[in-house]
């Protein structure tokens, strides 16, 4: 069996467990189970049309409260020594390019090189013009915005020309500890333009969710051959799935619940698909604050007992 990592996707919103400090130690607490990496999804405002969530019912009310992930990635950086600190989506196009590379760069800094970006374009339209960017050029923005990053993680001084970012002699220090910097994986379908991105700025992909398993090996198949067609070695490529919901067999005291071991235990048939990374949304499993020494006793059983997670 391949090797993979398990990342725990950690809670947003009002789920148990968000509260802004308390991410923080369930980080801690997720190495210590044997979790190899925390993911942390984005959202700087929230506008009221929810309804145009484009992937089904979105989960959450404009009103609950998103930290930004950079910020708590960087205090769980200070608790933690290995585990993988990454974003599960980072809305580049909200951010300036120069800003979110010295950004980025000096939380891999400070970790260690532990830092992992999964990027996309975002979907809602308030929360464009609330920071002053056009939200039909997002794709575009999203392009630009990681070549400029890899091109100030790189060089120094460093330039840089797009439809949407320029700069020209700019020295941005530090640099991420791996040359060229962090790696960087693009979320969505693999439309031609996304599998550019992946092929000439990326390491990997994180398909939509929902994304059959058939999808995804078919998707894993295309990026390889393409990254190989590049002269850049398939071996590399990364990708981040969201974990297959195993659950209980249905008994006297009603239906069948989410399950957290037989969750990990189904993950090789993702594997075997191509992907690198399973994601588990804590959420799923943990419904109040005194589901949470069950939950992190369970993964620990469960990781420990896994062949194929990478480490463990």
């Amino acid at each position: 069996m391949t090797a993979a990592e398990i990342t725990l996707r950690l809670p947003v919103g009002s789920e148990p467990g968000s509260n802004a400090r308390s991410l923080v130690e369930l980080a801690r607490r997720a190495e210590d189970a044997g979790f190899s990496g925390v993911s942390l999804s984005d959202h700087v405002v929230m506008g009221p049309r929810v309804d145009r969530y484009p992937w089904g019912e979105f989960p959450f009310s404009p009103a609950a409260p998103w930290v930004e992930p950079l910020t708590v990635l960087t205090a769980i950086a200070a608790v933690t020594t290995q585990i993988r600190l990454t974003t599960g989506i980072l809305i580049v196009p909200l951010r300036p390019a120069a800003l979110l590379a010295k950004w980025a760069a000096t939380i891999d800094a400070v970790s260690g090189g532990r830092l992992e970006l999964g990027v996309g374009t975002g979907w809602q339209q308030e929360e464009f013009e609330a920071v002053g960017v056009d939200y039909a050029s997002r794709g575009q923005a999203l392009t630009d915005g990681i070549a400029a990053c890899r091109a100030l993680w790189s060089a120094s001084p460093a330039s840089f020309t797009s439809a949407t970012v320029s700069f020209a002699q700019v020295w941005c220090e530090p640099k991420p500890v791996r040359p060229g910097g962090p790696p960087v994986l693009f979320s969505g379908t693999l439309t031609p333009r996304n599998q550019r991105r992946i092929v000439e700025l990326g390491d990997g992909w994180i398909p939509i969710m929902g994304e059959r398993r058939t999808g995804i090996a078919e998707g894993v198949a295309k990026l390889r051959e393409l990254l190989t067609a590049a002269g850049r070695d398939p071996a590399g490529l990364r990708v981040r799935s969201a974990a297959r919901i195993g659950r209980t067999s249905a008994g006297h005291s009603g239906g069948a619940r989410p399950d957290l071991a037989a969750t990990i235990e189904g993950a090789p048939v993702l594997i075997e698909a191509g992907v690198t990374d399973i994601d588990v949304p804590m959420s799923v499993f943990v419904t109040s604050e005194d589901g949470l020494a069950d939950f992190f006793a369970t993964a620990a059983r469960a990781i420990s007992g896994a062949s194929w997670v990478r480490g463990g």
